[in-house]
């Protein structure tokens, strides 16, 4: 089947060594389906029937940081290097011979890209999604439409937005949310899969479906915005979640992705905390077994005065699975008093996983604290013993993970559909699951 690639996908800001491959992913979509599938918004008029943009909600944030910026002039010299690369005229050796100004910096393409960005300080430039440009465009054009979602200053809205694929189509949700400030707003995204249509999953003709959604999200100042994605699709879907987030001052976030299912999913954030006080934390947990490959790329710009992220990642993964998290937090300069923090644990319940982790701090800035770490874990030889001496096989050991990732998801769902389709996909992975959780409920 003929496939369209969407390359360079999830890369990191300041990449490592390419032998690593972990830089960046290939998105590989069947290039011959239709759109279909189905789309649905539960959201009261209040939060639709709106007259706000997410374009209008930013330009209304730059007026406010323009106002507040002096005229002073940056004479750092990583400025002086951008500036005179940018103009042309960034070479070391003068035409004389000599070595020329030796305190300019050389710069790499990210430094040079990072100073000129900081020093223009146009929040609609800088702004970004965790996937990319390419995979952005891909979603809206599958979309056909944006949805704008925007709640009134100091009021409160929830909304919950569906994606469900069918084999051979594909279906993509493209939502601007803009909290006013002072409000509250409550976003639910669920991408799953339509009963039935993972018949063709484990057929050889590549993925059924594709589904996914497109955010952009504001959080005007004093805000509260809390967004959860699930991810429930069956085995034959690519399931891909592309969000972008910009913080005024003193907004929080609370953002929590639930990957569960799909055969292949790409899940991307980008978070500017521009304005001071803003704060962001972001919980994720996922699960993968078979063959199925996991994608996660997390940016949070620190540019606001103490600012705070959190980015926290959980998982098991079995079977002959595949996972890739790249997490950057980059405290910027001028973001005096921030603090970033990241930390993922990985329980791997099979040998036959690939796990990638690759936290990420980078700093231009004194006085701010990055914090980043990583637990990778096998289940230990003498606890597989201990399990099978007690009549549990090693596979039934492994279900035993994928149940209480499962149930634990099951158990918080917010809604019964929501409920349903992680039963459904328990029922795939472990036999009579929805039969024995149902059971222990009551």
């Amino acid at each position: 089947m003929e496939q369209l690639k969407i390359k360079h996908a999830s890369a990191m800001p300041a990449p490592t060594w390419s032998w690593l491959r972990m830089n960046d992913t290939e998105i590989s979509l069947p290039a011959a389906l239709a759109r279909g599938g189905d789309i649905e918004i539960e959201a009261p008029d209040t939060l639709l029937d709106t007259a706000s943009t997410f374009e209008g909600a930013l330009a209304e944030l730059q007026e406010h940081l323009d106002a507040k910026r002096t005229n002073a002039t940056d004479d750092r010299a990583c400025v002086r290097a951008a500036q005179m690369d940018q103009e042309g005229t960034g070479g070391r050796e003068t035409s004389d011979g000599s070595l020329g100004d030796l305190d300019t910096p050389a710069l790499s393409r990210y430094q040079k890209r990072a100073t000129l960005e900081e020093v223009a300080g146009d929040v609609t430039r800088a702004f970004e999604t965790g996937i990319g440009m390419d995979a952005r465009s891909y979603l809206n054009f599958a979309a056909g439409e944006t949805v704008t979602i925007a709640t009134e200053a100091g009021s409160t809205g929830e909304a919950t937005i569906r994606v469900t694929g069918d084999a051979g189509t594909t279906v993509a949700a493209s939502i601007d949310a803009v909290a006013a400030p002072d409000s509250s707003l409550s976003l639910t995204i669920a991408l799953d899969a339509a009963p039935g249509s993972s018949d063709d999953a484990s057929s050889n003709q590549g993925p059924a479906g594709v589904i996914g959604s497109e955010l952009r999200v504001f959080a005007g100042a004093h805000s509260h915005v809390d967004v959860t994605v699930y991810v429930t699709a069956d085995a034959g879907f690519v399931a891909v979640d592309d969000s972008g987030y910009v913080l005024d001052e003193g907004a929080r976030v609370q953002v929590r992705h639930i990957v569960l299912g799909g055969g292949v999913t790409a899940t991307g954030m980008a978070a500017d905390l521009r304005s001071d006080t803003a704060r962001i934390d972001i919980d994720t947990r996922y699960l993968a077994s078979g063959s199925e490959r996991r994608d996660f790329n997390y940016v949070v710009r620190h540019r606001g005065k103490r600012t705070i992220s959190n980015i926290i990642a959980n998982g098991v993964l079995a079977g002959s699975s595949k996972k890739c998290l790249r997490g950057t937090i980059d405290l910027v300069h001028g973001c005096k008093g921030s603090e970033g923090t990241e930390r993922e644990t990985v329980l791997i319940a099979d040998e036959g996983v690939e796990n990638k982790t690759v936290p990420t701090i980078l700093c231009d800035e004194d006085d701010v604290a990055g914090n980043h770490g990583a637990t990778i874990g096998h289940v230990r030889p003498e606890q597989l013993f201990y399990l099978e001496s007690r009549g549990v096989s090693s596979e039934d050991a492994e279900a035993l993970f994928i149940r209480a990732k499962l149930e634990d998801a099951a158990l918080s769902a917010p809604d019964e559909r929501i409920r349903a389709a992680i039963l459904r996909l328990g029922n795939r992975l472990i036999d009579g699951f929805a039969e024995e959780l149902e059971g222990d409920a009551a």
